[in-house]
């Protein structure tokens, strides 16, 4: 399977790029989209026909990981061209009821729930989740795909958990939200580049990736704060627009 960056930015768009939204693609050609920020949909248009996903599924309903679900819903509903199948599958929290029932759109889309405590199948993919620690509900993802031994884990928006990295380990892959650097204080919902790298060591990842990235500041210096957490056993980068990472 193979995971293309269509957006990376925290909180809001900027220099033409969008906030968070990746497309997983199975061995078989499965399209998952997962999350769908700010300027996904534009994103999305450059490498599939958006009429051509299989599904999608959000790890919460902060704007900058949703913003672009309406577009994709007019989309659905108004372009010509054939459908995937007749309606397009968003999989969201049914514990924020009138955002998950917003993902029902006539002749589009319809909405789907899953639970934190069960395992859920979409397509060739299994996937588990964690409540992360977030002012919403917010899921942390796992993603494994049929007939094989690699997975790969999306934080989503999280701050420090207790439980996380057990969640976390033995997978190939994270996917890590990094949106401040090592000098933040105060109050905040997401994590340094030091704790996303203690993370990765700690669950013992062979590959850390940073995503949720600040608009701010030199973003090379996140991978070198992160890299000095993980030591040498991880492997550090961050996400760049248009990206394939193999998994």
């Amino acid at each position: 399977m193979k995971l293309t960056v269509l957006g990376y930015y925290g909180g809001y768009p900027a220099k033409g790029i969008g906030t968070s939204s990746f497309l997983l693609t199975a061995t078989n050609g499965y399209q998952l989209l997962i999350d769908c920020g700010s300027g996904a949909l534009m994103a999305l248009e450059r490498i599939l026909d958006p009429l051509k996903l299989n599904a999608v599924i959000l790890s919460h309903y902060h704007a900058d990981h949703i913003a672009d679900i309406g577009v994709l819903q007019h989309y659905w509903q108004l372009a010509p061209g054939n459908k995937a199948q007749p309606m397009l599958p968003i999989y969201g929290s049914p514990l924020d009821e009138p955002h998950f029932n917003q993902l029902d759109w006539p002749n589009a889309t319809e909405k789907h729930p899953y639970q934190v405590e069960k395992k859920l199948k979409i397509g060739p993919f299994t996937i588990s989740f964690f409540q992360t620690n977030h002012p919403v509900a917010t899921s942390a993802m796992r993603f494994k795909e049929d007939d094989s031994d690699k997975e790969f884990v999306y934080t989503a928006d999280t701050t420090v958990c207790a439980d996380l990295p057990e969640f976390i380990q033995g997978a190939e892959v994270l996917l890590a939200d990094t949106n401040f650097y090592a000098d933040k204080t105060g109050q905040r919902w997401h994590l340094t580049a030091p704790e996303a790298g203690e993370l990765a060591k700690m669950a013992k990842v062979p590959n850390l990736w940073l995503t949720h990235l600040p608009q701010t500041g030199l973003l090379t210096t996140l991978v070198t704060q992160a890299q000095q957490a993980a030591g040498q056993k991880v492997n550090v980068q961050r996400v760049h627009q248009g990206q394939i990472i193999k998994i």
